[in-house]
């Protein structure tokens, strides 16, 4: 307990290092077989069953997770429990891949035969390319590594963050073989900012938002009652149902400053003949973009060419859209 703060920090980073070399170094074992597993998932009509025991189980379910999330059905089935009944998940066109890292576990051993006696893909997840599990795989993605980042050279560390990172790369491979878009990806994941980005449309936001609009011909005093009463901080010009312009307040900020007499001004002498506009069928994060593009706080939103309302920057906010 005598550390001293040099010495964790020190250690702290020789473990980062140690972890990033092992990551790194996978990419010298990245071949043939690892791309004949990619085209095996991604045309196999089954699921991806990932077993393991100990830290590699746990590594196996985070592998799972980011394949659903990804659109490559997959489920977890720990080594132990398989040989104890668990053994019937598997249906006959799933592909397994078994994670471990020295592949001459006793659990392994009892679990790879019964495997191949069901005539399943086999695709070997592991650090010990003669081990047991190597031999007797279909496939081989190796994951070894040179030391654990454990001083005692014995924790997996190291090991469990390449089996981690390997199984990302797989996971992106499938993503990208099987041609997973964003909108694909966003009905994974429909709630909280991330899905909102993926698929809250402007048109969204805005139809619950008040219709702020004059005319050209409604003199100035209109046109201030409106931008009040509607609270958005502008109103869009409308004129036989076309949009031709829009007055914000900083609009009438500038016009006070450069009129005397504002008595004769209509809303065409001092409306913005441009406005910055979006379509309501836009992804919402699309309208921030622009917003944050030209330094504004609104967006006049159209729907086939037509008025449809407003999105302002307070909107994009409340619904998590950064």
């Amino acid at each position: 307990m005598n550390n001293s703060i040099d010495k964790i920090i020190q250690l702290a980073k020789t473990t980062l290092n140690i972890e990033a070399d092992a990551v790194r170094n996978l990419q010298n074992f990245i071949d043939s077989d690892f791309s004949a597993c990619v085209e095996l998932i991604g045309n196999s009509k089954g699921r991806v069953v990932i077993t393991g025991i100990g830290k590699s189980a746990i590594i196996a379910q985070k592998i799972v997770a980011t394949m659903n999330s990804t659109g490559t059905p997959a489920i977890f089935m720990h080594a132990a429990d398989a040989i104890h009944g668990d053994l019937g998940t598997i249906q006959l066109d799933d592909v397994v891949i078994c994670i471990s890292k020295s592949g001459n576990t006793p659990e392994i051993k009892v679990l790879v035969p019964l495997l191949k006696h069901g005539g399943n893909k086999l695709i070997a997840l592991v650090g010990n390319v003669e081990s047991y599990l190597a031999k007797e795989a279909d496939h081989i993605l190796n994951c070894s590594v040179e030391k654990e980042a454990c001083p005692n050279n014995l924790a997996p560390t190291s090991s469990t963050t390449a089996q981690m990172a390997l199984g990302d790369a797989l996971a992106v491979c499938l993503l990208d073989y099987k041609g997973f878009s964003s909108k694909d990806f966003a009905k994974y994941h429909p709630g909280g900012a991330l899905g909102k980005k993926l698929y809250l449309k402007v048109g969204d936001i805005s139809g619950q938002n008040q219709k702020p609009q004059v005319k050209p011909e409604d003199p100035i005093k209109s046109v201030i009652l409106e931008i009040s009463s509607k609270r958005l901080g502008a109103a869009a010009v409308v004129k036989d149902n076309e949009l031709v312009g829009v007055i914000t307040d900083g609009d009438l900020r500038r016009m006070l400053e450069k009129t005397e007499s504002i008595a004769e001004l209509k809303a065409a002498d001092i409306m913005n003949k441009t406005p910055k506009q979006i379509d309501a069928a836009e992804l919402a994060v699309s309208a921030m973009e622009l917003l944050e593009k030209y330094n504004i706080t609104q967006l006049i939103v159209t729907d086939q060419g037509k008025y449809h309302g407003f999105v302002h920057l307070h909107d994009l906010l409340k619904e998590g859209i950064i």
